[in-house]
């Protein structure tokens, strides 16, 4: 009796078929390329979606939630916090800030007196002005309504993204099993899991980060209020926020911090300075380590270098969610490829 696979072998595939799957993917490739935004916008809503499914899943686990009602609770819990938040420090904060963007002139012409007595800081100077003139080439109106139309389109996404990630955390799911049937069924299981190690990844690396944001903007509060720079709680939000960039969000909130000192005097400036880099140093060398012990390990230097290729890729939302899009490649890659191709023999 002869075999069956005898009689059915397998062939390979034919040099058309190859060339029409790479021709897919290189077509593929260049669709996403062209839907930068939309593929930024979801993957921004799948980060904030990971992070009220954590959220659901602590009040499902503490508080006995039911786990269908357990996201919308985590929504309404977040949009309870930010509102109890913005009424009970929202006012003061506001003033602040708005003090902040009038603060911020007087700093940097302090600033420029200050350089200006020096033979080094006139040069700086002339170099600044080379730059202001010629980004002054333009009507300030059409500038105004470039800024106002970003703004505005800003938001949007952003509503957007909630939106989308409120029904991502509510029903992950279809979109997941959706995801895993355009594989072959033979690695369908392998792509389930690395799909779930992303999620694992991207949970722990947002708790690490929250602690880091959070240390880094209460320091920064706290030093710059010691040191009597005014405005120290809006600096000091603005900083933790940054802190969610990597690298450029901390050099922007340590110049901020710096040119608001300077209204003080230099001798405040440099002792803000030293301030940040002692807080910058404490959180890359302390905090950092030990939160990776048990969040995500991922190396300065591979940050540094998600920053500048995803922002070179998809521009400013490339440079925000740097890091997050390296943590699910470096799963991706050690699941899909380390894992499965080097290391199966």
């Amino acid at each position: 009796m002869s075999d069956p696979a005898a009689r059915h072998p397998a062939q390979e595939p034919s040099f058309l078929q190859k060339a029409g799957i790479v021709a897919a993917m290189i077509a593929l490739t260049l669709l996403l390329w062209r839907l930068a935004d939309v593929v930024m916008l979801v993957f921004g809503a799948t980060v904030l979606a990971v992070a009220l499914r954590a959220l659901a899943g602590r009040l499902q686990r503490h508080l006995r939630v039911p786990p269908r009602l357990s996201v919308p609770a985590a929504v309404a819990l977040v949009a309870g916090v930010l509102v109890a938040a913005g009424w009970a420090i929202g006012a003061p904060l506001a003033e602040q800030l708005a003090h902040l963007r009038q603060q911020v002139p007087t700093a940097l012409e302090a600033l420029r007196q200050w350089l200006a007595g020096r033979p080094l800081g006139l040069r700086v100077l002339e170099w600044w002005n080379e730059l202001a003139l010629g980004a002054a080439d333009g009507v300030p109106w059409a500038r105004l309504v470039s800024v106002a139309g970003l703004t505005l389109n800003a938001l949007g996404s952003l509503l957007l993204m909630v939106l989308v990630a409120i029904f991502l955390a509510a029903s992950p799911e279809p979109y997941q099993n959706g995801m895993v049937r355009l594989v072959p069924v033979a690695h369908r299981a392998r792509v389930r899991a690395a799909l779930q190690a992303c999620g694992d990844a991207l949970r722990r690396w947002l708790l690490g980060q929250a602690l880091s944001m959070l240390f880094v903007g209460v320091s920064t509060a706290l030093t710059l209020a010691v040191l009597g720079v005014p405005l120290a709680a809006a600096v000091g939000l603005l900083a933790g926020l940054m802190a969610f960039v990597p690298f450029f969000g901390a050099i922007a909130a340590g110049v901020l911090s710096v040119l608001l000192a300077f209204a003080e005097g230099p001798r405040t400036a440099l002792y803000a300075a030293l301030a940040f880099l002692a807080i910058q140093q404490i959180e890359e060398n302390v905090l950092m380590p030990f939160v990776q012990r048990w969040a995500v390990e991922l190396p300065p230097v591979l940050g540094l270098v998600a920053a500048l290729v995803f922002g070179l890729l998809f521009g400013l939302p490339g440079v925000l969610f740097a890091t997050p899009l390296m943590v699910v490649a470096m799963v991706l890659v050690q699941r899909l490829y380390v894992e499965a191709v080097l290391e199966s023999a």
